[in-house]
């Protein structure tokens, strides 16, 4: 059989493979990959990113890894390409989550001195207080006594949610007049907290609009007086780059440690997550997959990787 009709018979095959619902990578059969070659599968890819969220910047990152790691490459199957994109998504996205790990907050707290304080910010709806509800929780399961401070002394029934939250969970909660200076509560639950000998301060903020001005200043005052070990951002995954753009104002004008994301549960992707590694360069601690107290899990990139992909 001649060269000319072996690669007439090849053609023809990775023909009847596409027809007959084969994969996308049976298009690259048997060649050296050329950039013109996966122009359309890298303009698919781009979409997927996008769709699940990740930023214009970090989608264009990634898929620039991938062309330098496929074109130029000799393969014989399609499943040695796939694996070969895969393994260069994998890398890719690996190194931007990882290259600012998440500190340990339970073993911060454990060799830290007493009390240690932790603010949370975010804006209305994101479900910053369940969110403090269940680190709450998760401090007590570990056996470190907490306090919650309700310096949210603006949105109606804000400090009433937490009492909910607090007298459940058997947790003392200090409160403030509504109007009244969130700083003032603060201070007081910091106070309270060395008398009691308690371990940990969980402070909760008023979370008006991210582009709120007096928000802010209220914001930068509380961090003054309160001097917290740990500032937390509250974001919502269905938020998508509008969650960048949060992040991005809280870090510009009070800055920020590290993210919990809530509602991860809702079928979202959370290509969020890197797009907040990659710009600002802040971790994603914590996740929320539900509204029950234990529903708070630390972030993992294997699993995270997985359902970006999925």
């Amino acid at each position: 059989m001649t060269d000319q009709s072996v690669t007439s018979e090849v053609k023809e095959e990775t023909k009847e493979e596409r027809k007959s619902g084969g994969s996308i990578f049976d298009v690259f059969r048997y060649r050296e990959i050329k950039e013109k070659d996966i122009e359309d599968f890298i303009e698919e890819l781009r979409y997927q990113l996008l769709e699940s969220d990740v930023s214009f910047e970090v989608t264009e990152k990634i898929l620039e890894d991938l062309k330098e790691n496929i074109i130029g490459k000799k393969v014989k199957r399609s499943d040695d390409l796939e694996r070969i994109v895969k393994d260069s998504l994998k890398k890719s996205i690996t190194e931007i989550i990882t290259k600012n790990n998440a500190i340990n907050v339970l073993e911060e707290i454990k060799k830290s001195p007493k009390p240690y304080i932790i603010i949370f910010f975010g804006i209305n709806g994101v479900g910053k207080t369940t969110t403090i509800a269940k680190f709450a929780y998760m401090l007590k399961k570990n056996g470190l006594s907490c306090i919650i401070s309700a310096s949210d002394t603006f949105r109606a029934a804000a400090q009433e949610q937490l009492e909910v939250h607090s007298r459940n969970l058997e947790i003392p909660l200090i409160k403030g007049r509504y109007g009244g200076d969130p700083a003032s509560v603060a201070f007081d639950a910091i106070r309270a907290a060395k008398s009691r000998g308690i371990d940990v301060v969980l402070i909760d903020t008023a979370g008006r609009m991210h582009t709120d001005t007096d928000l802010v200043n209220e914001l930068k005052r509380v961090v003054n007086i309160a001097k917290p070990n740990l500032k937390i951002l509250v974001l919502d995954s269905l938020g998508g780059n509008d969650a960048l753009e949060q992040a991005k104002y809280f870090e510009n004008n009070v800055g920020f440690d590290l993210v919990i994301l809530t509602k991860v549960d809702a079928d979202v992707k959370g290509g969020v997550i890197l797009s907040l590694a990659y710009e600002l360069n802040k971790p994603v601690g914590y996740l929320g997959i539900g509204q029950a107290y234990d529903d708070l899990i630390p972030f993992n990139a294997e699993w995270f990787i997985q359902r970006l992909f999925s």
